[in-house]
């Protein structure tokens, strides 16, 4: 919106009104001196009102952005409006919010005393990651008679970080600080396994096994006591994941490699606070490489490496990638390749995840399309829709043969919806550790 004066609606009106006005003089000839009188007047007046306009003190905006934002989820931006002039300012403000992004309580329209301010607080929904920019505020102001309105910009061009939707790791951690995880549904079990190292003696708890009870404990103390363990720490996650075109394809309203990105940062949370290692490899057009991190401190490490990857239109080399971990990765991981699976994947996919099943143990996970899923369970009314329901069969049974073969070279497999594949990752990833299979 370029600087600018235009009329408002009442100024167009009054025009209308002296027009007609000037019609019914061009009847009734008496009226014509009239006519001239009032349109000099309102020609003086307007003009008086242009030029107060344009001499008042600009109407001052600043924006504060939240320290980050989340994708898809609504930040709250706080701007301060000043009116350093002696005459009220009746305003119209628009943020310069990003392009793609809603901000359903703008514009905003409200009145500030002469030298008074307003603060305004409104919800930004942003649905990309990456860099946001945020023009500068957009401001029209009304003249003090209402002829004129101006057209104005205020406050500074600014970027925002938008991160991947890290909602459902903060709600597992506050849920983890209860004890409560299974809340989510995250489920911790108890496999027999050496995969157990011994953390303490406590009082027997029923339920316990007793394989569980220390004897000569429990003999020394008159009462019945149990061994806990806690799984092995200092173990490695690597998550190998694609940013291919097939990636591209949206669920909902977020691309499926958001779902993915969601997925990685509940299992990286789980993962840390286990005491183990985190890592991330991206193949399919993005070639980025973040090496194993430790620690809970470590999340912030992997939010800033995350936040700003991009899919592309380039198809996905999982023997370059399977390659190129294999080099960079020496120590045994558990290695979480994530893509959305195809049927014709096969010839390529098979024998790269068997390249990397020779020293790591290895786990593909696959997000189902939602739209394949809707198509297998609609009800089918016409022609198209029996060919849309064949298809989806034929597209579902090719997967299940690739899953199938994969599973038989001792890959394991993970096919879910977007919408339960964050919890159904995390509830592996501990049955892999419980189990002792890392």
């Amino acid at each position: 919106m370029d600087e600018g004066m235009s009329p408002t609606g009442r100024a167009l009106g009054i025009v209308v009104g002296w027009a007609l006005f000037g019609l019914a003089a061009s009847v009734w000839r008496d009226l014509v001196p009239a006519w001239w009188m009032s349109g000099a007047g309102f020609a003086v007046v307007a003009l008086f009102d242009a030029v107060t306009l344009a001499k008042l003190k600009k109407v001052e905006v600043t924006r504060r952005l939240p320290g980050r934002f989340a994708v898809g989820e609504a930040g709250e931006v706080r701007l301060e409006i000043v009116n350093p002039g002696r005459l009220p300012a009746k305003v119209e403000v628009f943020d310069g919010i990003p392009a793609g992004a809603e901000a359903e309580q703008m514009p905003w329209t409200g009145n500030i005393p002469p030298g008074g301010k307003a603060r305004v607080t409104h919800a930004v929904r942003i649905l990309e990651r990456g860099m946001a920019g945020f023009d500068r505020i957009h401001l029209r102001r009304d003249s003090p008679m209402g002829l004129w309105r101006k057209k104005d910009r205020a406050g500074v061009a600014e970027e925002a970080k938008v991160y991947p939707d890290y909602e459902p790791v903060l709600r597992f951690a506050l849920l983890a600080m209860q004890a409560r995880q299974d809340q989510m549904g995250i489920v911790r079990k108890s496999f027999a396994g050496s995969s157990r190292d011994f953390h303490q003696l406590r009082e027997y708890r029923e339920g316990d096994p007793f394989s569980q009870i220390d004897w000569k404990a429990t003999s020394r103390r008159a009462m019945l006591i149990s061994r806990e363990f806690q799984e092995q720490r200092n173990q490695t996650v690597v998550f190998l994941t694609d940013t291919g075109r097939r990636m591209r394809a949206m669920d909902g309203e977020l691309p499926q490699f958001d779902h993915c990105l969601n997925a990685m940062l509940l299992l990286s949370y789980v993962a840390l606070r286990q005491g183990d290692q985190v890592g991330v490899q991206a193949f399919g057009g993005t070639r980025r490489w973040l090496p194993p991190v430790k620690g809970s401190h470590s999340m912030s490490v992997l939010l800033n490496h995350l936040f700003d990857y991009r899919t592309t239109p380039e198809p996905s080399d999982f023997s370059e990638a399977a390659e190129l971990l294999l080099a960079r990765q020496k120590r045994r991981a558990l290695v979480v390749v994530m893509t959305n699976l195809r049927g014709e994947d096969a010839s390529e996919l098979v024998p790269a995840m068997r390249l990397l099943r020779s020293r790591h143990l290895v786990m593909l996970a696959s997000l189902r399309e939602r739209s394949v899923e809707d198509s297998r369970t609609r009800p089918i009314e016409d022609f198209g829709g029996a060919l849309r329901f064949a298809a989806a069969e034929r597209y579902d049974a090719e997967r299940s043969e690739v899953l199938a073969t994969l599973q038989g070279f001792g890959i394991l497999t993970l096919d879910v919806p977007a919408q339960q594949f964050p919890v159904a990752l995390a509830n592996r990833y501990l049955d892999i550790k419980a189990a002792g299979r890392l």
